[in-house]
């Protein structure tokens, strides 16, 4: 078995190295491939390997980089044929916004170098949920964010707060009420949504009382669709 294809994380943090290395030196040998290549399988993405040694080496990272070359039209060389679709389009795609390019990888970055948060981030599925999730920051950074959510401590707390403040647990966005609907069965029930945007979020960042908004199960899922770009407030305008 091959091992599975490349993640947009992983060419997101492989194209940020092809801008800060010298094109001589983007071969196997050179310390800051083997570096990336380190990195590479600490990323919380793939659980399943087929073939370990292989995965991610700075042989497969010198490859990806000569792929760029390909599609550079800065690059006076022919480079490397064989890039995939995805890797033309993120080169593209950040071609004229390093500085967004650098962001994200910075944020991957300070994810994955704690250890602890690493393993927890291992423990949520890619793409659990039902709808198709396009998220620019990568599959690390969304991962990030429902870890937020899921943080029960804090949850608990927002919600005694919100009872206490208004006397029920309503949705923020359109005012369902699980435990009018559902009688004891919905009592105490209502989702928590991390406000804070993707672009914000990094290893290091901590989740605080007002970075969350409680939200019933169907606006929730709405916010993730656009989770980009989809604020509570902005989908609560949608719905009046």
């Amino acid at each position: 078995m091959r091992n599975p294809k490349w993640h947009r994380d992983e060419i997101i943090l492989t194209l940020e190295l092809y801008y800060d290395l010298e094109s001589g030196r983007m071969n196997s040998g050179s310390k800051e491939v083997v570096e990336l290549s380190e990195l590479l399988n600490k990323l919380p993405i793939h659980t399943i390997r087929p073939d370990a040694q292989k995965f991610r080496n700075p042989n497969g990272v010198a490859l990806k980089l000569g792929n760029f070359k390909f599609f550079d039209p800065d690059y006076n060389g022919t480079g490397l044929k064989g890039g995939s679709k995805l890797d033309e389009e993120v080169f593209h795609e950040f071609y004229e916004n390093l500085s967004q390019l650098r962001s994200i990888a910075n944020n991957i970055k300070s994810a994955v170098n704690n250890k602890v948060l690493v393993d927890e981030l291992y423990e949520i599925s890619n793409d659990s949920e039902s709808e198709s999730v396009f998220v620019k920051e990568g599959q690390v950074v969304y991962k990030l964010h429902k870890l937020r959510e899921r943080n029960q401590t804090i949850n608990k707390k927002k919600k005694e707060i919100y009872h206490r403040q208004h006397g029920k647990l309503d949705c923020e966005v359109c005012g369902f009420d699980f435990n009018v609907v559902y009688g004891e069965l919905g009592s105490g029930y209502i989702e928590a949504h991390h406000r804070v945007p993707l672009s914000e979020l990094s290893g290091e960042s901590k989740t605080r009382l007002d970075d969350l908004a409680l939200v019933c199960s169907n606006c929730h899922r709405m916010l993730h669709r656009e989770i980009n770009t989809l604020s509570v407030d902005e989908l609560k305008n949608r719905l009046h």
